[in-house]
């Protein structure tokens, strides 16, 4: 019996099964900090629900999560040192690798961006075509972040370069919403629940959308990987058993998002996020829901999607000089996936 005992264990070297959990290698970082940019936004929803039911501890780590007003913020906090992991838009892994800066997500939280573009309809009520922008000051999370982005491949669109016009950064929350109905900024790109509540108070009117799969296809020509956990590469080679810990606590947080009910979601993030109205919440979960991934991979043709986007608007990009193979990876996902099922 004991040496049946001592060839399980040894069969599955990275866990063992205990009481029905698993239990992992010990991280070699049991204390972590991820930077995010507006973590009270839908785009980050299952690091909340990673966070509030105690997933994280679970995989033994103790996790602190520092709030910017954009990802482009958060990922300077790790680039400078002040945090470990980025909560953030995957497309920085290839913004980062044009700099020799290397860069992999490791865990998918969105399958779509989840970014709405509108237009104020205070500031601009004759808008029709996309050209009608040049000139016009854009509110995005923070300037270099996946709204900024977003912001420029539409603009690029109708023919208008960045230099057309003027990005200004507002935040993900009632600073974006105070930015447009005081007139600071004549349209916006941001993320729910604040574009839900632009939208369904008539104040902007939606001319890009990506919060669904069909709209991200319609405006990008494929599917595009959005919200991931991602961190420097030597960092996930340093402390592979930390990296599956989180990996591991964010699969579950997805499935359980999966499986949950609107209320469930209401129940368990913070108050603050409700900005008020429960209702409105309600709806802007009911919005993204789609997008949210269900299994925490990146695809290859979603990696190509982006690259081409980034591509057709910065000519810092070049194609042919980025490797994909080294902006993602799913073999923690997957490693979580086999343990859980």
């Amino acid at each position: 019996m004991r040496r049946t005992m001592l060839i399980s264990m040894a069969a599955a070297p990275l866990g063992a099964v205990l009481s029905g959990r698993v239990f992992a290698q010990s991280p070699e970082k049991p204390k972590v900090t991820i930077a995010v940019g507006g973590k009270a936004a839908f785009y980050y929803l299952p690091l909340t629900i990673a966070e509030q039911r105690g997933y994280f501890k679970e995989q033994g780590l103790t996790v602190e999560i520092v709030d910017f007003a954009g990802g482009s913020q958060a990922l300077r906090a790790v680039v400078g040192g002040s945090a470990d992991v980025v909560s953030g838009a995957y497309e920085h892994t290839i913004n980062m690798q044009a700099n020799k800066q290397y860069f992999r997500a490791f865990v998918l939280q969105g399958r779509a961006p989840q970014i709405a573009f509108g237009v104020s309809r205070s500031k601009m009520p004759n808008y029709k075509t996309l050209s009608d922008l040049r000139g016009a000051k854009i509110g995005v999370s923070a300037p270099g972040s996946s709204t900024n982005m977003v912001a420029n491949y539409v603009i690029a669109k109708g023919g208008l370069k960045p230099a057309d016009v003027s990005f200004v950064g507002v935040g993900t929350g009632n600073g974006a919403i105070a930015a447009l109905r005081s007139g600071q900024i004549d349209a916006i790109s941001n993320v729910d629940p604040v574009m839900t509540m632009l939208s369904q108070k008539s104040e902007v009117t939606i001319i890009a959308d990506t919060r669904t799969l069909k709209g991200t296809e319609q405006l990008f020509g494929g599917p595009m990987p959005a919200g991931s956990l991602y961190a420097p590469e030597d960092f996930i080679q340093k402390n592979p058993n930390t990296i599956q810990a989180l990996a591991t606590a964010m699969l579950k947080a997805l499935r359980w998002i999966q499986a949950a009910g609107p209320s469930d979601i209401i129940k368990t993030v913070p108050e603050a996020y409700l900005l008020g109205d429960r209702a409105l919440y309600l709806a802007s979960f009911n919005a993204v829901r789609d997008a949210i991934s269900p299994d925490g991979m990146i695809t290859e043709a979603g990696a190509k999607t982006t690259l081409g986007a980034l591509a057709s608007f910065n000519e810092r990009i070049k194609p042919a000089e980025i490797d994909l193979t080294r902006t993602f990876t799913n073999e923690f996902v997957q490693r979580a996936q086999s343990r859980m099922k």
